[in-house]
């Protein structure tokens, strides 16, 4: 009995040290992405994707995080959304200080996740303002796409970058499989047939993003699924949701290509465990 308590008084102090190791730590995660669409690329395009900082601060002003991004040499950088925290107690001045630096490197587009989205929605709700917070990025350079599109040519080939904002009830969980394509267009307009680009924070909508039209769907908001078993993926999203279909990683729906990242902070439950951060290298060709 005693040899069993000293292994499991081991095995908590590990799982321990590893919940402190990932709440301090990220990594860098590649993927690689194809379409006949691009089959005209003369070199392959890299795009780094942030998504979930919730102003979590790596470092003295973000530094390491900042190093590891411009030592990838990105040709586009995306956020993908909540990069703040709604909550007034949080200040978002050190993300700014961050995101506002970016643009240096190359081209950056920002879209909303539900963070952004009800700071703007609801602002006599809360005392921080999401307008200074676009304000202040824009004057750095970084283009809010907000139901719009940017198109960028890569060797002659057309590429269409899309931010999406649905409508907030969409993320609450019994609205899970009822925004379709049809939504998306109203919101966005119509895909068309240029390489399309969706960025999505809420991946519980992938199927719809699919049918929209996208190529390649950017999506982040379930964290990773806070807890990661290996070979099953995240244990619980957000709105509590057990084992989510879309907590992270690269998903294939026919033609179109989705990665959801697992974000880069947390928040309300500061937790991560087998499930670090992480900056996602998504190498387009």
């Amino acid at each position: 009995m005693k040899r069993i308590m000293t292994i499991i008084g081991a095995c908590l102090v590990a799982a321990i040290g590893e919940l402190v190791r990932e709440l301090r730590c990220f990594k860098v995660t590649h993927y690689t992405v194809t379409s006949r669409k691009l089959s005209g690329l003369q070199r392959a395009r890299k795009i780094i994707f942030l998504s979930d900082l919730h102003n979590y601060c790596y470092g003295k002003e973000n530094e390491p995080l900042y190093l590891a991004i411009a030592r990838e040499k990105p040709d586009l950088i995306l956020v993908g959304g909540d990069m703040l925290l709604r909550k007034d107690e949080s200040s978002y001045d050190h993300t700014v200080k961050f995101l506002s630096r970016l643009p240096a490197i190359c081209p950056v587009y920002h879209a909303n996740g539900n963070h952004e989205q009800k700071m703007k929605e609801r602002p006599g709700k809360y005392k921080r303002s999401y307008r200074v917070y676009k304000s202040e990025l824009e004057k750095a350079g970084i283009r809010f796409l907000e139901n719009e599109s940017v198109t960028v040519f890569w060797d002659n080939e057309k590429v269409r970058i899309t931010g999406l904002e649905i409508p907030l009830r969409a993320y609450e969980r019994r609205a899970r499989n009822r925004i379709k394509a049809a939504d998306i267009e109203k919101k966005a307009g119509r895909a068309g047939d240029a390489y399309e680009i969706l960025l999505a924070h809420h991946p519980a909508h992938i199927k719809a993003y699919s049918d929209w039209g996208a190529d390649l769907i950017l999506s982040g908001h379930y964290h990773g699924g806070v807890v990661r078993i290996p070979g099953i993926g995240g244990v619980i999203a957000p709105d509590f949701t057990l084992f989510p279909e879309y907590s992270g990683g690269r998903y294939r729906l026919g033609e179109t290509a989705a990665v959801v990242s697992r974000g880069l902070g947390v928040h309300s439950v500061p937790v991560r465990f087998l499930n670090p951060a992480e900056v996602v290298v998504v190498e387009i060709g």
